[in-house]
């Protein structure tokens, strides 16, 4: 990444990590609208990159592909709370295809699903999460030797702890009150069981159909990559 999206990261990570400090004098800060606006900036930044980058239209197409397909496979799922395959397959994409793929996979994902589930303040907050969750399975995959199954399921099940953890942030912010670490203990209690459905559930995608997809995501990757050799 560069160093202005981690420059973005840095202060969403400080901004959090405040807000996560109940009854001091920042909490009379709008928490609710100040970090939609913050995760919107975020949000920016990678669009922005993605959009300056110098990609071909096949690429684009493979990007909002892959988008689509995260997106209408969490549709299905939704009578079943937190338990989706989305996060996998924004996962795998970043795997294969790297953290800027990765999080405009997981981003676009929230987005389009949205709009069969329902839109609001915590859009953005989703899509930050499952870009990131892009960006993190990015990260192994630049170190890993091939798929690295073991390796990616912790990673899926730490990812589906992490998605529910910041989404939290989100909810005791906007919706609970006071903020005291009464509130803030409740709020992440009484999430573990839906973050453990979820991490569960990345664990069990990532075994079963993890070397499929990555193999299949390898292939079109090879593709779309031309070699010169000099005559």
């Amino acid at each position: 990444m560069k160093k202005n999206q981690i420059g973005v990261m840095v202060l969403i990570a400080l901004l959090l990590a405040a807000s996560m400090v109940p009854e001091n004098p920042l909490n009379n800060i709008n928490w609710a609208l100040f970090s939609v606006i913050i995760v919107g900036l975020a949000l920016f930044t990678f669009f922005r990159r993605f959009e300056h980058q110098d990609i071909s239209a096949k690429e684009v197409v493979l990007t909002a592909a892959l988008a689509s397909l995260a997106a209408i496979a969490r549709v299905p799922f939704a009578v079943i709370m937190s338990l989706q395959p989305t996060t996998f397959l924004v996962m795998i994409s970043g795997y294969v295809f790297g953290p800027q793929t990765g999080f405009m996979v997981g981003a676009l994902a929230a987005l389009v699903s949205n709009f069969f589930l329902g839109q609001g303040p915590w859009t953005p907050w989703q899509m930050f999460c499952w870009g990131m969750c892009g960006v993190g399975a990015a990260l192994l995959g630049s170190h890993a030797k091939g798929y690295q199954p073991v390796a990616f399921a912790i990673l899926g099940g730490a990812s589906g702890y992490l998605f529910g953890w910041v989404m939290n942030i989100w909810h005791w912010v906007s919706f609970i009150y006071p903020l005291n670490w009464e509130t803030f203990l409740a709020t992440y209690a009484l999430s573990f069981p839906f973050d453990t459905v979820h991490a569960a559930g990345n664990v069990a995608f990532s075994l079963v159909f993890g070397r499929s997809f990555y193999q299949i995501l390898l292939r079109f990757k090879k593709k779309l990559t031309v070699s010169f050799r000099q005559a």
